[in-house]
């Protein structure tokens, strides 16, 4: 495996929604039509949320009517662990929480690197909310203390992002402060019920499940503010 050789990667991100949440049911059946498969072998991974069961039980439940294979990988297993139960699935999908938490500990323990390696040999990488945008180069953070601020992501797809777009209300103003700052590069945010799949050259696919939702480009103009401009394909 080459890092420069990309051409199989595939990302789905989510806005918001999906099985975790028991909403949007489509989200879910989305991400397992961009690995290729009839039947795929799915993972969960609920490091944000500190292997909640609850989220986790949500995940067995979705799954079992829609594939053969559904497993969780818990967060303390090792980095090899992991990696070699990378290579036997088709799609992992990441759950949501705190991303910096998350980010932190993917790269203390390793997981950060066999995601990253598993990304480029093929796997398809779809999440939701943290799971969405710890893929990018940069996201937008909100702790729940304090504003919202950029962190850096995994750099697997390029630019920023944002999820819960029109539904946490605050987002919006602070993502495109950050841009217009270049305290974050040009972003891609997400309404709760959107998916856009993505491949090595940028977005590929957009799903919508939710009627009003949208994606949106956010970048730095010419006259030094951010334009936001919605994402067609």
């Amino acid at each position: 495996m080459k890092e420069s050789d990309v051409a199989d990667l595939n990302i789905v991100a989510i806005g918001g929604g999906g099985f975790t949440h028991a909403t949007y049911p489509s989200l879910d059946t989305f991400c397992l039509r961009q690995t290729g498969k009839d039947d795929p072998k799915v993972g969960f991974i609920a490091t944000a949320s500190q292997d909640d069961v609850v989220k986790i039980d949500r995940f067995h439940a979705r799954f079992n009517d829609l594939v053969t294979h559904h497993e969780h990988l818990p967060m303390d297993w090792t980095a090899e662990r992991v990696a070699e139960e990378l290579a036997r699935l088709d799609l992992v999908y990441v759950g949501g929480g705190n991303t910096q938490a998350m980010v932190a500990d993917w790269r203390k323990t390793g997981w950060d690197q066999a995601l990253r390696n598993a990304a480029f040999d093929g796997l398809t990488l779809a999440g939701v909310s943290a799971g969405a945008v710890c893929w990018f180069d940069s996201f937008l953070f909100s702790s729940g203390n304090g504003p919202m601020r950029p962190l850096r992501g995994l750099g697997l797809l390029k630019g920023g992002a944002c999820p819960h777009y029109a539904t946490e209300f605050e987002r919006k103003g602070a993502l495109h402060a950050a841009v217009a700052a270049k305290e974050m590069p040009r972003s891609i945010a997400i309404d709760d019920g959107v998916a856009v799949a993505f491949g090595p050259d940028g977005p590929t696919k957009i799903h919508a499940a939710e009627p009003t939702g949208g994606a949106f480009e956010v970048r730095r103009g010419p006259d030094g503010t951010a334009h936001e401009a919605p994402l067609t394909l």
